[in-house]
């Protein structure tokens, strides 16, 4: 039986990541690469001439002669933590199909739970802000989905408090594969909700195919197609042909944050979500997941903890 070639890529071992980034000189060159890909800028004037500092890894400005760090104005901003711990951290994060938690991502790297937290969290806000800007196109399958079990003695079905309500939908190609995923923490399944996410996530002119939900009726409003089929609740939803994808993802997702995760707070929701997002929209380059999540948290404003704190609710 012929393998698939996306679940046995080879990824990136162990071994050769520490031979890449083992060492602060190894990250730091890294981080200078990808943080100035053509070459050295000023954040003050825009200048591109600049000495290192030989006692200090500052960047000092050959013109307005201000000093910049590597890492100022970015996620990385005034954190305490080596080089190397953070691309470790990357590493396990981007690595792993099903995430890792904050106090195992701490004992990997013998640090503390709060700075282990702090540090995930704020690698999941950047996959957060860089997933925000895609829209899915061509045939998506939409479902509506929970995270968060049913409570005793509290209120069941879909008006729960326990539970966060979310949007999920794939994108597949003609021959019915999937490319890419958004999942999207919603305040509830009503058609202005489905409406205004429709008009930020979707492009104009694509097929959405969901199930009798009154609410996906108002994926016309973002100018789609909508094919409706009402299947009922249960196994006979789940056993749909036109939402195997969808639904495939759906139960990867619960089994990745049930295996992974005690609990999951609603206002930290999206950013757990956007994780899974995040590793399966670049399934297909594992060995890439690195430097381009280093890549795009150069360029991710930073986030201190009051603000991460505060999720996303």
């Amino acid at each position: 039986m012929a393998r698939n070639k996306v679940q046995f890529q080879k990824g990136i071992s162990l071994t050769e990541f520490l031979k890449q980034y083992g060492t602060e000189e190894q990250c730091f060159d890294a981080l200078y690469r990808w943080r100035w890909p053509e070459d050295f800028r000023c954040p003050h004037c825009g200048h591109n001439q600049c000495c290192q500092l030989s006692y200090r890894k500052l960047q000092q400005c050959n013109r307005c002669h201000r000093q910049t760090s590597i890492t100022a104005g970015t996620i990385f901003d005034s954190s305490k933590l080596p080089l190397t711990v953070w691309f470790q951290a990357i590493y396990l994060i981007t690595q792993d199909k099903k995430g890792i938690s904050s106090m195992k991502l701490a004992r990997h790297l013998g640090i503390s739970y709060n700075a282990a937290w702090r540090m995930k969290q704020k690698l999941m806000q950047v996959m957060v802000e860089r997933d925000q800007q895609y829209k899915l196109s061509g045939f998506i399958e939409l479902d509506d989905a929970y995270l968060g079990g049913e409570r005793t003695g509290c209120k069941p079905g879909r008006g729960a408090e326990s539970k966060t309500p979310f949007v999920a939908a794939v994108e597949t190609t003609k021959e019915g594969q999937p490319t890419r995923i958004k999942l999207s923490v919603v305040q509830g399944f009503r058609s202005t909700e489905i409406a205004t996410w429709s008009k930020r996530y979707l492009n104009k002119g694509s097929t959405v195919i969901s199930d009798g939900l009154a609410c996906f009726n108002a994926v016309t409003e973002a100018g789609c197609d909508h094919d409706k089929i009402v299947c009922g609740g249960g196994r006979a939803s789940v056993e749909e042909p036109e939402f195997y994808w969808v639904n495939t993802v759906l139960g990867n997702l619960k089994s990745a944050l049930r295996s992974t995760y005690h609990a999951i707070r609603p206002k930290y929701a999206q950013r757990y979500l956007a994780e899974f997002q995040y590793r399966f929209n670049r399934r297909f380059d594992l060995c890439a997941l690195i430097p381009r999540l280093v890549y795009i948290s150069l360029r991710t404003p930073p986030m201190p903890e009051r603000l991460l704190k505060l999720g996303l609710a």
